[in-house]
């Protein structure tokens, strides 16, 4: 077949899986900045060091500006700066309004704000609320005993629970202060706020109002469907340990939506910012109470696709599934569609998530054309796509040879879990391996100098053995890396009409190789097309070429080669 485009007498599609797709979703209006260009995500600790301390830091986020630029993203998504004591790498906070001095000071934040917003660039800031450090104020002032001002600002029991924290072991801690246990959905040093008391809300509605006040762009929401707990406190079904996971015991519990509403109320409404909430477990047909009219954040990070290999939802990694394309293809039309009156945030990778190019495609896949083929996804669904540092050089999952090489407290916990559950050392190690957030923590290589410039110091955490070949310097200079195809890509959806306002539709949903869909604005048409095989795959009988306007091989045939991906416009 030779290669075909449509022209406008042609443009009516007559063929069954074209005119009869799985999904159409309707385009949206009244289009907000934070619609129009992606969001780059930065792990500040792996970003770049300007010290020499090994640690990444707010100066080195300023030195890169003109390169997160380069990406025409309108907004910097930075996960948390503020004073911690790093147990779990900044998520355990003890003060909610200052700076920790391992990034920098306040007027170094301050000059990132200007610095950002000269070049058009919001500095999105990252909100854990579900939860504080042991060693916060507030902490350490309730366990000191059962009557004083803020005896109930956690979560205190006379007995425990068998909940089994998400990290692994029990989801309860003694303590001596106060003779009672204390609540931990993550680590036993991240005690969960009570949220029933109102005191607490205002606490965190003035925390948040503080950084509005200073500039920032909007808030990135995390572990928020956790903040709301059952009213009685009982068992669950045991697993094979005798416990059962906190998630599945607290997650998004009814009444959750009435603290959210005030939240939104108190601190985002009126306001030109955005919000994307960490939602796990709230389900595709949920969305519309938690996002658009009747939602409370602009945006919402829900994990049925990037969780697809934990059928059962226990996430605990050495339960994974083998994953299929349709469920993957499911998962993102079935969001699609959910936010069809609201919005979306398209995203493969963050810091708690592997690499996505050894995610999602076979061993053995040329990862370069991975990269490009996932941002082709990334950069043609409906919504706004999130770019994690490192996925725009088409970064992979490290491998560390013992667990005690692994900086990351959840990585421990599974292996331990592992360990109990009867695997040996070799098979404990290898979902470790696969699905550590370690892999998204190794230092952002940005050339081929010593530890890839990030620092002039030992590095907190080893640089990837690829730093060689796998650089912002070495990308920048080649025409075919994935860094200037993700940047070609941005320009291209940032401008497009179609990819920006279009309908989307899935077609070919019963295909376990390839991955189609297009998106549709008057007479305007996008189409995408990926094989995530590593063989040859004709297209189906009916499927209509357009012009080529991407691809991750550079010609074009009747048919996708190993991991090709194109994108076709009519």
């Amino acid at each position: 077949m030779d290669r075909r485009t449509f022209i406008k007498g042609a443009m009516a599609l007559t063929a069954a899986a074209w005119t009869n797709p799985m999904i159409i979703i309707s385009a949206a209006e009244n289009i907000s900045w934070w619609q129009k260009k992606p969001v780059y995500q930065i792990y500040p600790k792996s970003f770049l060091d300007t010290t020499g301390s090994g640690t990444g830091d707010l100066r080195g986020v300023i030195q890169k500006l003109d390169y997160i630029k380069s990406l025409d993203a309108g907004a910097i998504w930075l996960t948390p700066i503020y004073p911690s004591p790093m147990v779990d790498n900044g998520y355990d906070i003890s003060d909610y309004t200052g700076i920790n001095p391992l990034f920098g000071t306040m007027a170094d934040f301050d000059e990132l704000i200007a610095e950002a917003k000269a070049r058009d660039i919001k500095i999105v800031m990252d909100l854990v609320f579900n939860h504080t450090s042991d060693k916060h104020p507030w902490f350490l002032e309730s366990k000191s005993s059962r009557d004083n001002p803020k005896a109930d600002w956690y979560i205190w029991r006379d007995k425990k629970t068998n909940w089994r924290g998400i990290f692994g072991g029990s989801a309860w801690q003694w303590c001596e202060e106060r003779q009672q246990y204390y609540l931990h959905t993550f680590a036993t040093q991240q005690p969960d706020l009570n949220w029933e008391n109102p005191d607490v809300r205002r606490a965190l509605y003035d925390a948040a109002n503080f950084w509005l006040d200073k500039g920032v762009g909007g808030f990135r929401i995390d572990a928020i469907v956790y903040i709301k707990k059952p009213k009685d406190f009982v068992d669950g079904t045991p697993d094979a340990d005798g416990t059962c996971s906190v998630h599945n015991m607290t997650a998004n519990t009814p009444g959750i939506l009435d603290f959210l509403h005030e939240f939104k109320r108190e601190v985002f409404d009126g306001k030109n910012i955005f919000t994307v909430g960490e939602a796990n477990s709230v389900k595709p047909e949920d969305l519309k109470y938690w996002v658009g009219s009747q939602g409370v954040f602009n945006m919402l990070f829900e994990f049925s696709h990037v969780n697809i290999m934990f059928p059962n939802g226990d996430e605990v990694w050495h339960h994974a599934k083998p994953i299929r394309l349709t469920n993957l293809k499911k998962a993102l039309s079935d969001s699609q569609a959910a936010t069809r009156d609201s919005w979306y945030p398209i995203y493969f990778e963050n810091h708690d998530r592997s690499r996505s190019i050894e995610t999602f495609f076979p061993h053995g896949t040329d990862k370069i054309l991975a990269a490009k083929a996932l941002a082709m996804i990334l950069f043609t669904l409906r919504g706004t796509p999130f770019i994690y540092q490192g996925e725009e050089l088409g970064f992979a999952n490290t491998k560390f040879n013992s667990i005690d090489d692994y900086d990351d407290i959840s990585s421990r916990g599974e292996y331990n879990l592992a360990r109990a559950d009867g695997l040996s050392d070799k098979e404990a190690m290898r979902f470790v391996q696969r699905f550590s957030r370690d892999n998204a923590r190794t230092p952002m290589q940005w050339n081929t100098s010593a530890n890839a410039g990030f620092t002039a110091g030992k590095p907190w955490l080893p640089v990837h053995k690829d730093f060689k070949i796998c650089n912002a310097a070495v990308e920048d200079l080649d025409k075919n890396s994935v860094l200037n195809f993700y940047r070609q890509l941005s320009a291209f959806r940032n401008s497009s009409e179609v990819l920006i306002s279009g309908e989307y539709a899935e077609l070919y949903h019963n295909n376990e190789e390839l991955f189609i869909f297009t998106r549709t604005l008057g007479n305007k048409k996008i189409c995408t097309a990926i094989n995530f095989t590593t063989r040859k795959i004709n297209f189906p009988n009916d499927f209509k070429f357009g012009k080529k306007i991407f691809g991750n091989y550079p010609d074009e045939k009747n048919y996708l080669r190993p991991t090709e991906a194109a994108i076709y416009e009519f």
